[in-house]
């Protein structure tokens, strides 16, 4: 801890020039850097590690420490012991760190408990080498129900392990154990995402930002997408709808060149104010100004409509600008600690989803061998279906699989992707 501390006095500059980032850079630093050692590999759904859970709670009330001292000042009556009173100033916690740090603590305390009481389950996990070698090895060793290749969603995530379940499925007060744990993180999600939302909104926009943004706002959108929004009948959904929206990739370069266009409309909005404060009304400057107005309340409205289909873009290059030079400590602290709470919350969720969608499967599986079992022997043919069981071939498997593949494939926009 104490090269840390000495690595934050340095603000990350080693050599001790004084080269290095401003301070509340390297504090949002060093809250993420050690979220990423804590929670980097949460692969399944335990407990952490004593010594990891007693780590993130030891360091994470060293790093908040700061915030005791962030303060403002305020009037405050005081009274004279002869029974007159007096006003002076006192201090006061800053109002900002005041509401949301205790809240944001609230919500890591609720996830590492969530986490705790995963002690005891009806699954477990099976590294993919096993099952991959238990699959090229079916012939010698018969499959099980809960057994097969990986799905597609955990083939995108080679190195995840992958749940298991019984044979017969989870019970069904395990599936609804697993449901209300999803919808409390889920509800923990939407409260970080909001209080990061808010703490991004009050930042101010850095001046290395806007002097990166092109000249006008054709330039940041693109033809097609500037027609659209300068068109006379104006439907952000259906705009949405012609887009590339296929990748997160695409999805977030529109969104970085729609918000840079509203900041390019407002910027001129505000540069034809101050001509006409200090020359006075120029021709067509209040046209010009009332156009920039209008386009940029539609990019807005365009971007706002983006953010609601898909809740969990990454962020934006005006957020990482901002996070990068706001020098402001007690916003970056809050801004730091509810992005890698919101982030922790998005991975159990994941997890969370992952065993569903497995036992979902097996019990898919399960059900179609007992409809071929009964169909081969009828209703009185038990000797014909003793004699006509097989044991599952690996078609079967790669069917149950699909299944499983084709479960996640029908997420619905609004659950949260998996971040790392």
């Amino acid at each position: 801890m104490m090269e840390r501390f000495a690595k934050l006095l340095l603000e990350e500059d080693m050599s001790g020039g004084g080269k290095g980032v401003c301070t509340a850079l390297a504090i949002s630093n060093a809250i993420t850097n050690l979220s990423a050692t804590v929670f980097g590999e949460l692969w399944r759904l335990e407990p952490l590690a004593p010594q990891k859970k007693a780590m993130w709670c030891r360091e994470m009330e060293w790093l908040l420490c700061v915030s005791d001292s962030i303060v403002e000042l305020v009037p405050y009556i005081q009274q004279i012991p002869g029974g007159g009173t007096y006003e002076v100033m006192a201090t006061q916690p800053r109002l900002d760190l005041y509401m949301n740090l205790p809240a944001l603590k609230k919500l890591d305390a609720m996830l590492l408990s969530m986490l705790d009481g995963f002690c005891e389950t009806e699954f477990w996990y099976v590294d993919r080498g096993i099952i991959v070698a238990e699959a090229d090895n079916h012939d010698a060793y018969p499959l099980s129900a809960s057994s097969g290749r990986p799905s597609i969603r955990q083939e995108e995530k080679w190195w995840l392990p992958c749940p298991k379940v019984p044979p017969n499925g989870l019970s069904e007060d395990a599936r609804k154990r697993l449901q209300q744990c999803r919808d409390r993180t889920n509800q923990i999600l939407k409260a970080a995402m909001a209080i990061n939302s808010s703490v991004l909104a009050e930042m101010e926009i850095p001046t290395a930002y806007l002097e990166t943004l092109p000249k006008n706002g054709k330039a940041c959108l693109g033809d097609i997408i500037y027609r659209y929004i300068t068109a006379e009948q104006f439907s952000p959904e259906c705009l949405l709808d012609c887009l590339d929206l296929s990748s997160e990739h695409h999805t977030l370069e529109i969104a970085n060149r729609i918000e840079a266009a509203v900041h390019v409309w407002k910027q001129k909005d505000w540069k034809n104010a101050k001509r006409s404060t200090w020359g006075g009304k120029v021709k067509g400057l209040v046209a010009d100004t009332e156009k920039n107005q209008f386009l940029a309340i539609r990019a807005e409205t365009l971007l706002h409509s983006l953010r609601l289909r898909f809740p969990g873009l990454p962020q934006t290059a005006l957020d990482m600008n901002k996070i990068q030079y706001y020098k402001d400590v007690g916003q970056s602290i809050l801004e730091s600690y509810s992005r890698v709470m919101e982030s922790l919350a998005f991975n159990i969720m994941a997890r969370i989803d992952d065993v569903p969608y497995v036992d979902d499967a097996v019990k898919r599986c399960a059900a179609a061998e007992s409809m071929a079992l009964f169909s081969r022997g009828g209703l009185g043919g038990g000797t014909r279906a003793e004699a006509g069981k097989t044991n599952p071939s690996p078609a079967d498997f790669e069917k149950m699989w699909s299944y499983t593949g084709n479960l996640s494939a029908r997420k619905v926009s609004g659950d949260a992707p998996e971040r790392d």
